[in-house]
């Protein structure tokens, strides 16, 4: 399967602040990192780790000072081709109210289309299928204003959908959001993946949301440290918990168990698992 993401050496620091101090060291450090299409990739990693400065590179929000950066072979440091990039790759970020620029729902989601002179018939469509995917049609002549903060996360990742992307790039959505708009932007983005085939690459410091991805990033002092599927890596405790990183709490409790001298599998990051497993060694 090919690269849509490949990201080769990259470093970046960001601007010296203040005159006479040292420069700041770099937030991207010789970071090498690719994203096969389709796939469901979470990066995680604490404040300042690097993450959100990576996903802005994904489509050239930052440019690399060194390395490479290139989106379907693209190189991001292409001006002439900016556009193009752009259409490949839809950002969606922490906060909602941030992206949400009309005052109903619809004309929101027909915002960029109508910038990019697609044709009216053809916005209608758009808008009309990016609101079904992602579960608000029916409000579809409601303000903004009025909806939840997981309705309005799913406002602002329709207007991406509607630009026709082949990834989506979130930066911590869920972040500001309560336990049942996190599980309402989850299962959206899940929804696009497996049913349209859309790259998804999640930046999240939620333990639960990464186990749900096929793959798992973990960044630190703008390294990456690991990369392999949520089971390998969250059976990692110990050196998650050095860089400051929690496990998902199924994983911690096994943990614990198994150090108790439990037997039980080292790989559970799933409550269900979890239950199982626990189950299974009471009754035997």
């Amino acid at each position: 399967m090919e690269n849509i993401f490949e990201c080769r050496n990259i470093t970046f620091a960001y601007a010296q602040l203040e005159e006479g101090k040292p420069p700041p060291p770099p937030i991207l450090d010789d970071v090498s990192f690719a994203v096969k299409r389709g796939e469901f990739v979470a990066v995680l990693g604490h404040n300042g780790s690097g993450k959100s400065t990576l996903a802005k590179h994904l489509n050239a929000i930052l440019l690399p000072q060194s390395g490479t950066v290139t989106v379907n072979g693209v190189d991001t440091r292409d001006e002439d081709r900016l556009l193009e990039i752009r259409s490949h790759v839809g950002m969606v970020f922490q906060n909602p109210d941030n992206q949400i620029v009309a005052t109903v729902v619809e004309e929101d989601v027909a915002f960029a289309l109508e910038n990019l002179g697609v044709p009216p018939d053809e916005i209608r469509r758009r808008v009309d299928d990016a609101l079904r995917s992602v579960g608000m049609y029916e409000h579809r002549l409601h303000a903004p204003h009025h909806l939840s903060g997981g309705q309005k996360q799913r406002v602002a990742i329709a207007g991406i959908i509607a630009m026709r992307p082949d990834c989506i790039v979130l930066d911590e959505p869920t972040a500001m959001l309560d336990p049942r708009g996190r599980r309402e932007v989850m299962q959206t983005i899940q929804q696009l993946n497996r049913e349209f085939g859309i790259t998804v690459v999640l930046i999240t410091h939620f333990m639960d949301e990464a186990a749900q991805c096929g793959r798992v990033v973990v960044m630190n002092d703008g390294e990456i440290i690991l990369d392999d599927l949520p089971q390998a890596v969250f059976a990692q405790v110990e050196r998650l918990q050095e860089v400051g990183l929690d496990v998902p709490q199924a994983t911690e409790l096994i943990h614990e168990l198994r150090s108790a001298g439990i037997e039980l599998p080292q790989d559970i990051i799933g409550v269900d698992r979890c239950v199982q497993a626990i189950s299974r060694l009471l009754k035997g």
